[in-house]
């Protein structure tokens, strides 16, 4: 399988041509696709190629959610963008008390193949309102599956899989990854929902992270290896279902847990980690699990304040040092 550069906006638009020329179920709704590609060019030439099947919507994601979940009921399966994963918010009676709950109040009558698109994540000075993570909402909720890569290859086959799975899929894509490259597979590559990715095999330390973190952990792990410190990371790619397995395999050797995400620290996804860690890998651990993520605070506008909410490579650095000490 011959592979290429591409950036994960690239990755994405190639899968999705792919998935929409195998299957005509499949369509795209969302605010403005025909004219711009997507807010970051995720759907580019998508338009031309399938002209009735990318549905420009009002600007009402209620509407959009909404859209997609009748159409999903009846066999279809469309792609949600919802332009910012933080306008997820005024779609959540749609999606947490219909679109997770029907194939269960449903006996399984009915099933509910729909992803929902939704670029999160700060770093581009958008300010509160465009630049949180929501991740721990949706695996707080019984009935839909997280999704949330990294690195383009990753965009390809997991979206591939996330559009041919039966549950509805939210699919987190950070906004700062879109332009990131990478060698991606040609033609038909999936990865299954549920497997996680060993991105640096070390020693001495996990460090179990996702999305852009992954990027800063890889860097933090390159200084650290300068200072004699070996540095696993486990990017998770899929939150839920999550790959507890391919944690315990690692920690079982590096005998040291350390947790990055963007989300802020209350309530987020490193907390569940931690506590899983807690309870069936207490034995392994020489020293406490940590978790380092974004201060409980909304994201500020000013780039110096944005900086030191979201966690850096010295943070990162720091944090593995400090777990070490134990």
């Amino acid at each position: 399988m011959g592979k290429r550069i591409l950036s994960c906006a690239e990755a994405l638009s190639e899968a999705l041509h792919e998935e929409m020329e195998r299957d005509d179920s499949i369509f795209i709704i969302g605010e403005d696709i025909t004219a711009h590609d997507g807010i970051f060019g995720q759907f580019k030439g998508l338009y031309k190629r399938f002209p009735d099947r990318v549905i420009d919507t009002p600007i009402s994601e209620t509407c959009i959610i909404g859209a997609g979940l009748g159409a999903a009921l009846t066999g279809m399966r469309p792609l949600v963008d919802m332009h910012f994963a933080d306008f997820v918010t005024t779609a959540m009676d749609e999606i947490a008390n219909q679109t997770a709950k029907i194939r269960y109040m449903s006996g399984g009558q009915v099933s509910i193949p729909m992803v929902i698109w939704a670029p999160d994540g700060g770093g581009l000075r958008a300010a509160a309102h465009h630049s949180q993570c929501l991740e721990s909402w949706f695996v707080h909720l019984p009935g839909i599956k997280v999704v949330i890569p990294s690195e383009p290859a990753d965009v390809k086959g997991l979206i591939k899989s996330a559009l041919r799975d039966d549950d509805p899929v939210i699919f987190f894509q950070h906004k700062r990854l879109f332009s990131e490259k990478g060698p991606v597979p040609e033609g038909e590559y999936l990865i299954p929902l549920g497997k996680a990715d060993i991105k640096r095999k070390g020693s001495d330390i996990t460090i179990i992270t996702y999305s852009r973190m992954t990027y800063l952990c890889l860097e933090a792990a390159k200084a650290l290896k300068d200072e004699g410190i070996d540095v696993e990371i486990i990017d998770l790619r899929t939150l839920k279902p999550l790959d507890f397995e391919l944690i315990s395999e690692s920690i079982s050797h590096t005998y040291h847990a350390l947790i990055v995400h963007e989300a802020c620290l209350t309530g987020g996804f490193g907390a569940e980690i931690a506590a899983l860690i807690g309870e069936k890998l207490f034995d392994y651990l020489d020293a406490p699990v940590r978790r380092l993520a974004s201060k409980d605070v909304p994201i500020p506008f000013s780039p110096v304040m944005e900086d030191y909410v979201i966690p850096q490579v010295k943070d990162i650095i720091d944090a593995v040092k400090e777990t070490l000490r134990g």
